[in-house]
């Protein structure tokens, strides 16, 4: 029985995809403060700034200077957990439902733009797309579902755009992206139910190739609209996986090799920039995710002890929307709020302790400040609400768990750009 155990323990320890940033799944939006003053309504088609290398690099051909932007978001989530059970055939599991599981955690970014002509411009992008951190008390009840979770992608992408006329523009760029994971698990030990846990330990990494694509129409001098695609990465984590526990898992304690087949989905980004006076700017937006690519959880280990671990995941692809004003008050200050709804992938049937999201709603302000025409100082407050959602995990290995969770977030974010 131990063993069997130990397989879905660490199935659960590599289910490490929630995210409580301010976007579905475990992506983050956090690329650009002046888009997060917005909601992110005109991330594809604004071409404000740097940031348009991730947004939309064909916007880059908007740029006439030399261009620098570094920033900064950071986030803080919050979790309410409520109604929570949890038992192991007729014996119940004791343990703590706290909900604070999400340290605050850094998004940095950071952008560079060239006009090499009129028509040309090479940029080059430093960002974090996925990215997720978890870590539940050591006695929470729900331990056997979900423990400790930290993933993070951090993308670098060269970039070019060519402008065809004063309306037309296209850009590309290939991504270089390093995934690394490091996932835990408590694993319940069938000799003494609730106490003398077992632990899984996974971690991993791997770089893969990716893409950028977008497209920039401006229709008047005052309007334009954008698509951008993200493409899907391919990663093969490879790393270990260390077992350590007494009583009947003593017996398979130790550290194995192990690898993780893992996809980051394509997206598609379709937004509007309209300027409504000389003062004020409507954008509205919407952002398609495949989700529905993961499926499973699929683990091979090198351990006869160990062999292949699957569990179901059966996501489904995801709509956002986003509307959002900023309104000029003087050549030196900007104004920006916006709104946006997120869907999220996860079902009721598989939504697990590690995935307890919901459908969110997320509200933004922002400032821009230019004391002169070189440098522009962005700042962007968000906050996140998401609708209740339960959590219902049945397995005679690991126990059942039951909890309604609500989770809420707060984002602050700073950004500095310098042209030349």
């Amino acid at each position: 029985m131990s063993k069997r155990l130990l397989k879905t323990g660490l199935a659960v320890a590599i289910t490490a995809t929630s995210g409580h940033g301010f976007a579905s799944g475990f992506a983050l939006n956090e690329q650009s403060i002046s888009g997060m003053g917005t909601s992110f309504a005109g991330r594809s088609s604004s071409a404000e700034d740097a940031s348009t290398v991730f947004g939309n690099p064909a916007g880059m051909a908007r740029l006439k200077r030399e261009e620098v932007y570094v920033g900064a978001a950071v986030i803080h989530a919050q979790s309410d957990i409520s109604r929570a059970s949890a038992n192991a055939g007729p014996a119940t599991l004791s343990g703590s439902n706290d909900g604070d599981m999400v340290p605050s955690t850094g998004v940095p970014m950071g952008y560079y733009v060239k006009p090499l002509d009129d028509k040309v411009a090479f940029g080059l992008g430093i960002y974090v797309p996925f990215g997720l951190m978890t870590d539940y008390e050591s006695n929470f009840q729900g331990r056997y579902h979900a423990d400790k979770s930290y993933v993070r992608v951090i993308t670098v992408q060269p970039t070019l755009s060519y402008r065809f006329n004063d309306k037309l523009s296209v850009g590309f760029g290939p991504t270089f992206n390093h995934i690394e994971g490091e996932l835990t698990s408590s694993v319940l030990n069938p000799t003494s139910l609730g106490s003398n846990d077992g632990k899984v330990k996974v971690k991993g990494d791997d770089t893969a190739v990716g893409f950028n694509l977008g497209v920039l129409y401006e229709f008047t001098p005052g309007t334009r609209a954008g698509i951008t695609y993200h493409s899907r990465v391919k990663y093969e984590l490879e790393g270990d996986t260390r077992v350590s526990g007494h009583g009947a898992l003593a017996a398979i304690a130790g550290k194995y090799d192990a690898n993780l087949g893992l996809t980051t989905p394509e997206s598609v980004d379709m937004s509007i920039t309209h300027q409504l006076t000389d003062a004020l700017t409507l954008y509205a937006g919407s952002t398609w995710t495949r989700w529905s690519r993961f499926k499973e959880i699929r683990v091979e280990n090198d351990s006869a002890a160990l062999p292949v671990i699957v569990e179901e995941q059966n996501w489904h692809d995801t709509w956002a929307h986003a509307v959002g004003l900023s309104y000029r008050l003087n050549p030196q200050w900007t104004l920006r709020t916006g709104i946006a709804v997120d869907q999220s992938p996860t079902n009721n049937v598989d939504r697990s302790a590690r995935v307890p999201s919901g459908d969110r709603t997320i509200f933004s302000v922002g400032a821009g400040w230019s004391p002169n025409q070189d440098m522009t100082i962005d700042v962007a407050y968000s906050y996140l609400q998401e609708e209740s959602v339960d959590v219902n995990q049945q397995s005679s290995t690991r126990g059942d768990y039951r909890a309604r969770y609500k989770n809420s977030a707060h984002g602050l974010g700073a950004s500095l750009s310098y042209r030349f």
